[in-house]
């Protein structure tokens, strides 16, 4: 019974710190690097009457904002990131709302020789061929938990390597930015070395960049996008019915379809694909749902 009024307190007090003029979103840097979001951003104002601050980071960094209650919402790409957020209690609301892939990139005169391989097979002919000095080999890495950073571990896991002891300072062939994947393209670019990519921002960023699609295929490339609301019996000031509401605007049919015609005009394709009920349930996505509907205001 303690337990139980000590909660509703909580709940209740961050109720009453919450700003209801203002939505806080933490988003990733490639939502962000696409124009995205400062679309959706000037969509919701116009409908809502809300102020929404948006804040570009990784998905760990983004989730970590979220803990400390500085948002009310995050727009991430990193299931296990996002599993283990909610499973401390943090996130609730779950909802995917769209998806692209990323892809390998680097010079087209791909001196380690990966072009077409899967994943892990290039992640492999990266390493030998690095930490052999071959000339001109070098990868280039987000390093900063972002979601793309999370899926690169896990590829050079899948290729059989430990990221803490085989390729974390292994040599000069290997480079961490810390920065977003924007950033990381262009230092990319520079070294005329291999990344991982979204391919949304890799198309925004393609005019400014010399880089090429050298691995486009295989499951471990897949990037699903989800929202999740801040709990807010978890931290104090979070705007939980405005997030929910945006939530729902999300995973709306109308906003689904602006997401999907996203980077058509531009780029002569579409930077997000949309996910739509029963589909995004199933593997590979395995959302919880990307439908649109009424969500409770607790945990």
């Amino acid at each position: 019974m303690v337990v139980l009024l000590v909660s509703c307190a909580v709940s209740v007090t961050a109720q009453e710190a919450a700003d209801p003029g203002t939505l806080r979103i933490a988003t990733t840097t490639s939502l962000y690097d696409t124009g995205l979001l400062d679309e959706l951003e000037l969509m919701y104002e116009n409908t809502s009457d809300v102020d929404v601050q948006i804040t570009a980071q990784g998905t760990g960094q983004s989730l970590d904002t979220a803990r400390r209650g500085d948002v009310d919402l995050v727009l991430v790409h990193s299931p296990s990131l996002e599993q283990q957020f909610i499973d401390e209690g943090y996130g609730i609301n779950e909802r995917c709302f769209a998806y692209n892939n990323f892809i390998i990139v680097g010079p087209a005169s791909d001196p380690a020789g990966i072009a077409n391989m899967t994943p892990d097979e290039a992640f492999r002919a990266i390493y030998t061929a690095g930490t052999n000095q071959t000339p001109g080999v070098s990868f280039v890495s987000r390093g900063d938990d972002s979601g793309t950073h999370t899926r690169e571990k896990e590829i050079w896991a899948a290729a059989g390597y430990n990221y803490t002891t085989d390729i974390q300072d292994s040599g000069d062939w290997y480079l961490e930015t810390g920065s977003g994947m924007g950033e990381t393209l262009t230092i990319t670019n520079q070294r005329e070395a291999y990344t991982l990519s979204d391919i949304g921002t890799y198309l925004a960023f393609q005019d400014q960049l010399n880089l090429v699609q050298l691995v486009t295929e295989g499951d471990e490339l897949m990037n699903r996008y989800s929202a999740i609301a801040v709990n807010p019996e978890m931290a104090q000031g979070v705007n939980i019915d405005e997030a929910n509401r945006f939530i729902d605007w999300i995973t709306t049919n109308e906003t689904k379809e602006f997401i999907g015609n996203f980077g058509v005009e531009e780029f002569g394709q579409p930077l997000f694909t949309p996910l739509y009920a029963p589909e995004c349930t199933e593997p590979p996505f395995n959302c919880t749902t990307c439908s649109s509907g009424e969500t409770n205001t607790t945990a």
